[in-house]
């Protein structure tokens, strides 16, 4: 029998900072291995593959040195080793798409694409605030170019030959918005976590992994959970495939294993089929691994709305409607492209009153203490007292109000603005951590649903620009934003102590994250230049969303009549479908698949998510829970395997010119 190692929940202050040390090692390595050496991405997603590599090291090394000092405390805990990891995954959204991917083009575009042509200097240039931008333009000129000779210079030269001084104003501006809207983050989930944690007791599949490792370190079984026979199956399927496809990406002569399968050939463009003709087929193992472990009913709804949407398209066509997009006017979502996707404005709105609605008494509880109408309770469950939490996230809101007047904005716009934006926000979590999606992204913005909703005359002049800009920044590009791995982090910490020791070793992470993803992106920007960066999305996106303001203060077109509709059909859909999960227990459809029906994620995982769910439907009928026990592990070998492949992969490509993709940029 392994030895038992006896621990308790307490995590130690080293634990937190080791977490906080990584977590800046992985934000300052982040721009050059995913921008310059255009390798597997050290973030990417909800479950990034930096933090869970080095997690998986980490486990090992424990559990090692607990075999060579017998007797000996172990130097970290499996509790303390999820902290750690946690704090890393918060460091690695930071790092890119979560903010620091888009920021510095967000500051700097308006004016470095500014012409003559475009009007820009009438329409956005003309409303700009002061100091929201750098005022140098040979400080924003260098930014693209490069700082002369920057290549042959070392980092720390580049570092302190960059015009800081310019910077000064517009990083501090908005330093103050990103803190403040991560602090409204922090309280919320602070305020949440009884209800979704404990009251609703929703599943967490993407912590299901780390959790059992961080079990087996603890119970001293680490040797016996890698020796299982089913993981070591599922573990040899992605090595194998990512060993072959690897030493193909490096010498073309070794043959692959295509993971893509270009299906919309075998579709027609036009009848039922047609929204099938772009279709594209992905193999992810760890997805599939990751999709396995979700609720039966979540990963089902995933891929059955993921076809229905497409079978949707095809049906309009046939009854002869072909709606244009310009009926869409001006949109400022990531992948909204047809009109028939608003529907999920309707559809977030109504899902948002239904969470809302389940956790009405929780609220009613937390607001009566907060304004010491009842008493605190004494079983406190959360981070620390909720009531802090009420009056911290009052103020975060209230301050983000103040920032954007004082800016310009109207109060009207601004409150609207950001009560949409943290709405989808408090969504997107739930989808993300309930649903297991480790890739996630949005279909429509927080202004499109607005604009859709009160007309183009919200978001005029000034409030569309700093509305575009802020949205930009931290609220549509969600596959690596920060409330889901708040959420996530809550879960871990239950039961841990002490609770105010692990929410400001999160907080700091934020802070020191923050800091030098921002100084490493900049870094890497003056010392190649981003003409010379393989920044293209970044680049498209963020121009795309200041073509839009400039459209919307010099033609301000309308969204159609068929916006409209297809927005009250998407709310008349969700309704029912919140009703019937909610009333009827055989109900086999969940409403968290409907929200994903048009997000790019799902055209990727949607086959990932079939395979999940038929392998747990067959395996829970045939076998029953005894066989799904034992099988789980062969869909953990997929995971752990993946992003085994993924992190020695990204390894070989910080020493070579480029390196072979393994999990979705």
């Amino acid at each position: 029998m392994p030895e038992q190692v006896k621990t308790d929940s307490t995590i130690r202050l080293r634990a937190i900072i080791l977490g906080m040390v990584l977590a800046v090692g992985i934000c300052l390595l982040t721009p050059f291995n995913n921008i310059y050496q255009q390798a597997t991405p050290l973030g990417g997603g909800h479950f990034p593959l930096a933090p869970f590599f080095i997690f998986l090291l980490l486990t090992l090394f424990t559990a090692t040195s607990a075999k060579f000092f017998p007797g000996k405390s172990l130097l970290f805990t499996g509790s303390e080793l999820l902290i750690v990891w946690i704090e890393m995954v918060i460091g690695s959204g930071i790092a890119y798409t979560g903010m620091a991917r888009t920021l510095l083009l967000n500051l700097t575009i308006p004016i470095h694409y500014a012409t003559v042509g475009n009007q820009w200097q009438e329409s956005i240039l003309s409303v700009l605030p002061q100091g929201i931008t750098p005022t140098d333009p040979q400080a924003i000129e260098l930014l693209y170019t490069g700082i002369p000779g920057g290549r042959g210079m070392s980092w720390l030269e580049v570092g302190s030959a960059i015009p800081w001084s310019a910077w000064l104003s517009p990083l501090l501006l908005w330093g103050a918005f990103i803190l403040l809207s991560y602090g409204f983050m922090l309280f919320i989930i602070n305020i949440l976590s009884r209800q979704w944690i404990h009251n609703e007791r929703i599943n967490f599949p993407l912590l299901r992994v780390p959790q059992l490792l961080s079990k087996s370190l603890d119970e001293g079984t680490v040797g016996r959970f890698f020796a299982n026979r089913f993981l070591l199956a599922g573990l040899m399927v992605p090595v194998f495939l990512h060993l072959l496809n690897g030493l193909h990406f490096y010498y073309p002569s070794v043959p692959q294993l295509s993971t893509l399968i270009l299906a919309g050939p075998y579709f027609p463009t036009n009848g039922l089929f047609a929204g099938f003709h772009k279709l594209k087929i992905y193999i992810y193992p760890a997805f599939i691994g990751f999709a396995f472990l979700t609720s039966r009913q979540i990963s089902f709804s995933f891929w059955f709305f993921f076809i229905a949407g497409g079978f949707m398209f095809g049906i309009l066509g046939l009854l002869g409607y072909t709606i244009p997009a310009s009926e869409l006017g001006i949109t400022f979502g990531p992948t909204l492209a047809r009109p028939e996707e608003t529907q999920m404005i309707g559809a977030y709105g109504i899902f948002f009153l239904f969470l809302m609605w389940l956790a009405r008494a929780h609220l009613i509880e937390v607001t009566k203490e907060s304004l010491f109408i009842s008493k605190a309770s004494s079983s406190q469950t959360e981070w620390f007292d909720v009531r802090y939490s009420f009056w911290g996230a009052v103020f975060c809101f209230i301050a983000l109000l103040y920032w954007a007047v004082s800016l310009g904005m109207s109060l009207l716009s601004a409150t609207l603005f950001f009560s949409a934006a943290f709405m989808i926000m408090l969504v997107a979590t739930r989808i993300i951590c309930q649903g297991g999606l480790a890739y996630f992204t949005l279909t429509a913005a927080p202004m499109d649903g607005l604009t859709a909703m009160g007309g183009t005359k919200l978001f005029s002049g000034v409030n569309g620009l700093l509305a575009g800009m802020s949205q930009k920044a931290l609220f549509v590009d969600l596959r690596e934003s920060l409330m889901p791995s708040l959420l996530h982090a809550r879960n871990l910490s239950h039961g841990k102590r002490p609770g105010f020791l692990i929410f400001s070793g999160l907080f700091f992470t934020i802070l020191v994250s923050l800091v030098a993803s921002i100084v490493a992106m900049m870094t890497l920007y003056y010392r190649y230049g981003i003409r010379e960066l393989q920044v293209e999305w970044s680049s498209r996106t963020t121009l795309t969303v200041f073509e839009n303001v400039h459209r919307l203060v010099t033609v301000p077109v309308e969204t159609g009549s068929w916006i409209t509709l297809f927005a009250i059909a998407g709310a008349i859909v969700m309704l029912i479908l919140v009703v019937c999960y909610h009333r009827f227990y055989w109900w086999p459809i969940h409403p968290l698949g409907y929200l994903t029906a048009y997000s790019s994620a799902m055209r990727i995982l949607w086959v990932s998510f079939f395979i999940g769910w038929a392998c747990n439907a067959l395996c829970i009928r045939y076998g029953g829970v005894s066989l799904f026990k034992k099988v789980q592990f062969f869909f953990i070998g997929l995971i752990i395997g993946d992003f085994l492949m993924g992190g020695g992969w990204a390894i070989v490509g910080m020493f070579t010119d480029s390196g072979y993709q393994v999990l979705p940029d």
